[in-house]
């Protein structure tokens, strides 16, 4: 029997702009909890509801740092009376040459005085290419969160971007631009498990049952979705066909039924992963492909721990799949420069492939390469710290 794929999130977009008044925020609760109540009366379990914003520095650019910061609380304080645990800020458009750097510090005391909130900032855009001088304070930013948030876990909420546009329901990557509207999506490395195993003769072949797959297991996800916003009055966004894993829900796991993790043809088999994600014919939006999690993924984190993979290779095979570096276990004592030039690593290749990648990266505190990471949080898995050699 064919097990429901797992619906990581279903996320709102608000096109109302900062600040947000209570009503709005009770309502984008009320059409979230029903949409969860639909897709499990289908036989879905969803994960998470979600809220995603305007650029909260763009709506709110003539207030101070301490209104802004002060409005953000609040916002949480809302939030938590709604039943809401999630809610994307946006992105600092870092980007931009009119971007005061000074919001990209401001990040900080937000994401350390909240929970519910995520923000990021963007290095690169095709718009306005890539702001070199913005690498090294975000890199400030990774540091300090790492620092002075439990376990390091403000930089579980906080992500480099690179042409990312808004519309992503996965966070912390979303925020929001246009008419209200419905994105979703999913855990589904699952989905990948029985098309790898079958292991076709070509990569051709592969991408055509994994591409046949996802059709069968996420049309009827898309068709709940659209018949959900027709009936609340929203724009559809789309779904985020993206596997994302989780623990032992691993999309290293699939792949590795078909070829060795690591190994040579591993570029080859992501690409074409990646190819069926692209191709279905479905609404899409957001990155749509292969997510490689570190942290996130049990069996990432064990290749990881046994040195199969490094940061280098997982960008390199961002270059054909879909995030970017995504929860990067490294050592506290990481210099500021060097996360600053693996920042402009990311960007770079973004902008040079006209892409949307991010850089999710977590320096442990007072933990040197090789050491094991030790944390708590049902979201991530342990294993070594790395370093940027």
């Amino acid at each position: 029997m064919t097990i429901a794929p797992p619906i990581r999130t279903i996320t709102l977009g608000l096109a109302q702009a900062h600040p947000i008044a209570a009503a709005t925020i009770e309502h984008g609760s009320a059409v979230l909890h029903k949409a969860k109540e639909r897709f499990s009366a289908a036989g879905y379990t969803v994960q998470t509801v979600r809220l995603s914003t305007r650029p909260l520095f763009d709506d709110l650019a003539d207030w101070s740092a301490s209104r802004r910061l002060a409005y953000a609380q609040s916002l949480q304080e809302t939030l938590a009376r709604h039943g809401l645990d999630f809610c994307s800020l946006g992105t600092v458009n870092a980007a931009r040459p009119t971007e005061p750097l000074a919001h990209i510090a401001e990040v900080v005391e937000i994401l350390a005085t909240t929970t519910a909130l995520n923000l990021t900032v963007s290095l690169a855009s095709v718009e306005h290419g890539l702001r070199e001088e913005a690498a090294l304070p975000i890199a400030h930013v990774i540091q300090r969160l790492g620092r002075e948030t439990p376990e390091g876990f403000g930089n579980f909420r906080f992500a480099m971007l690179a042409c990312v546009e808004a519309g992503c329901p996965f966070f912390p990557s979303a925020y929001h631009a246009g008419p209200t509207s419905l994105a979703l999506g999913l855990q589904g490395a699952s989905i990948l498990m029985d098309p790898l195993a079958e292991r076709p003769a070509t990569h051709t072949a592969l991408t055509a049952r994994v591409r046949a797959a996802l059709l069968e297991r996420a049309s009827p996800i898309v068709a709940i979705g659209q018949a959900i916003a027709q009936e609340q009055g929203l724009l559809f966004g789309g779904i985020d066909l993206s596997p994302a894993p989780l623990g032992a829900d691993s999309v290293a796991a699939a792949i590795e039924q078909y070829s060795l993790l690591g190994a040579a043809g591993t570029l080859a088999t992501i690409a074409a992963l990646t190819a069926a994600l692209k191709s279905t014919g479905l609404p899409t939006c957001g990155y749509n492909g292969i997510m490689l999690p570190v942290l996130e993924d049990t069996v990432l984190g064990q290749r990881w721990e046994e040195a199969v993979l490094h940061v280098h290779q997982l960008l390199l095979y961002s270059a054909v799949c879909g995030t970017g570096l995504d929860t990067i276990p490294l050592a506290g004592d990481t210099s500021d420069v060097a996360l600053a030039r693996l920042l402009l690593d990311v960007a770079t290749l973004a902008l040079r492939l006209r892409k949307p990648l991010s850089a999710r990266l977590f320096p442990v505190p007072n933990r040197r390469a090789g050491e094991k990471t030790m944390f708590s949080s049902p979201y991530l898995t342990n294993t070594l710290i790395g370093d940027l050699r």
